[in-house]
């Protein structure tokens, strides 16, 4: 593109790029908020683009004009060029002194150089003090959203929903696979919207809550008597979400013994409840997740098959960076609606340039704690532990111990394990049973068999409903807190609210 100017701002283009990426900026943060997300395609490998007040021209997915310029003042005349070098690469060029530039967190000394994988994560660009702008490859045209729950312009986001909404009218069953945080919970819920059994429950479940005597009764229901303390029949899951779709979280932790009879009902539509002297039927539609290998690890390969009929991928959030404005300001908004409230352009820096090891989730929770800051008239910060910008891993010198460049948690014996090792993992962890395995330098499984065995912590199952609510309404909501105070891991905590009817303060994404 010989223009350095010129862009393809015009999102009426016949079909996607998959095979020749063009480079991407979306504005992650401007101080007319409704700006944030807006979009510029620019030019494939050999073109460049000038940035500043006045051009390119930014737009949102089917808003139906040609786009705005950034516009704010602290942006100077003198534009920042960008444009390709070699082998995918991104050169970054300005003149110091007339605006502050700041590139994925650091003051740029005039021209700096960024690597093909480093443009893949996306370059956060602070521009002025005012505005974050963030640089990346789309390989898809930008459309708006046509998934409820899925907020996201990056080319990720878009390549997920188009999958939902591909899959969502069939009965397939689909495997979501993505990090814990991800929002893998959300894309089932959207699956399930979008389908012909929205008007059946959606019920969700975490299988590696399940005890190993008592998976099959959960999931397949029993009759009375068919084990001990059986005093009456009880519906199984697959029960509760006939005509609906059954969600199996964390899939990769389902016991041994009920693999086979997930398959069985995959293959055939029929399972037997314990105790039963008949076959039942369902036809709740599977939607299952993990964040596990499922080709490792023991697990049932003829099951493993059956779930991949339709397989999704959920990025990490630190794979979609240019989403983070537009979450930031969802979970904002919804937290504290109104107009009265600005960040702070080095917390802003941190947000943009973190790591997110806790995926959306993460994000959510630190925003609400902005929200309060912001609510009570101080100045918020970000804490501490979410501080974690991007940095390429430093090389091991030749001959150099593994263990010496690379930190490992410690694992530790289970016996060495004392009750109150693992109640002070738990409160550090926030309840989260993989952040307080991780902690702890044990596996999840194992954790959750500790959690079991423990004298003073419970599973929501084993916890009143009353009791359940009298908590909820103490803490105002806020699952952590109310966590905290039944003793009861979190993400179990809230499931089970969700099937008493329980809002959280703030959605998880």
């Amino acid at each position: 593109m010989s223009d350095p100017d010129a862009t393809l701002t015009s999102y009426g283009m016949a079909e996607d790029f998959a095979s020749a990426p063009v480079l991407g900026i979306t504005v992650l943060w401007h101080p007319q908020r409704e700006r944030i997300g807006e979009q510029m395609l620019g030019p494939a490998a050999g073109g460049a683009i000038a940035l500043n007040r006045f051009a390119p021209l930014f737009a949102r997915a089917g808003a139906g004009h040609e786009g705005t310029p950034l516009g704010e003042r602290s942006i100077t005349r003198e534009p920042v060029h960008v444009r390709f070098v070699a082998e995918g690469g991104i050169q970054i060029d300005h003149v110091r002194g007339k605006m502050g530039l700041e590139l994925n967190g650091r003051p740029s000394n005039g021209t700096d150089r960024f690597t093909a994988s480093e443009l893949e994560r996306g370059i956060v660009i602070g521009l002025g003090s005012q505005i974050f702008v963030c640089l990346h490859l789309m390989r898809s045209l930008p459309r708006a959203a046509n998934v409820p729950g899925l907020i996201g312009v990056g080319d990720g986001a878009i390549k997920m929903r188009d999958a939902i909404a591909q899959v969502a009218g069939t009965s397939m069953p689909v495997l979501l696979l993505g990090e814990t945080g991800s929002g893998k919970e959300v894309a089932a819920q959207a699956i399930h919207t979008l389908s012909g059994r929205r008007n059946g429950r959606f019920v969700a479940i975490n299988m590696a809550t399940l005890s190993e005597s008592l998976a099959a009764a959960e999931l397949f229901g029993a009759v009375k008597g068919a084990y001990t303390g059986a005093t009456s029949g009880r519906r199984g899951w697959f029960a509760e979400a006939e005509d609906g779709t059954l969600f199996l979280d964390e899939v990769g932790d389902t016991p041994a013994s009920v693999q086979a009879m997930l398959l069985r009902v995959l293959e055939s539509g029929e399972y037997r409840p314990l105790g039963a002297g008949a076959d039942a039927r369902s036809n709740a539609r599977i939607v299952a997740a993990t964040d596990q290998d499922l080709g490792e690890g023991g697990f049932n390969q003829a099951l493993r098959r059956r779930l991949e009929a339709f397989v999704i991928r959920v990025p990490a959030l630190r794979e979609r960076r240019e989403d983070i404005g537009v979450l930031v300001r969802h979970f904002l908004e919804a937290e504290a609606p109104g107009d009265g409230w600005s960040l702070p352009f080095e917390l802003l820096s941190q947000v943009f340039n973190g790591d997110w090891p806790g995926n959306v989730r993460q994000l959510a929770h630190a925003m609400r704690r902005v929200a309060l800051d912001l609510q009570a008239g101080n100045v918020p910060v970000l804490e501490q532990s979410v501080m974690m910008p991007v940095v390429e891993p430093a090389p091991v010198p030749a001959g150099a111990a593994a263990s010496a460049s690379v930190s490992r948690p410690v694992r530790r014996k289970v016996s060495e394990l004392s009750d109150d090792d693992l109640l002070e993992a738990m409160e550090k962890s926030q309840w989260q049973i993989l952040a307080a395995s991780k902690a702890l330098g044990i596996s999840r499984p194992t954790v959750y068999k500790l959690l079991e065995a423990h004298p003073r912590i419970r599973f929501p199952a084993n916890i009143s409903e009353e009791e359940i609510r009298a908590a909820w309404e103490a803490c105002e909501g806020d699952l952590q807190r109310c966590a905290s105070r039944l003793m009861t891991p979190a993400e179990a905590l809230r499931r089970h609210a969700g099937l008493l009817g329980l809002a959280q303060t703030i959605e998880d994404a």
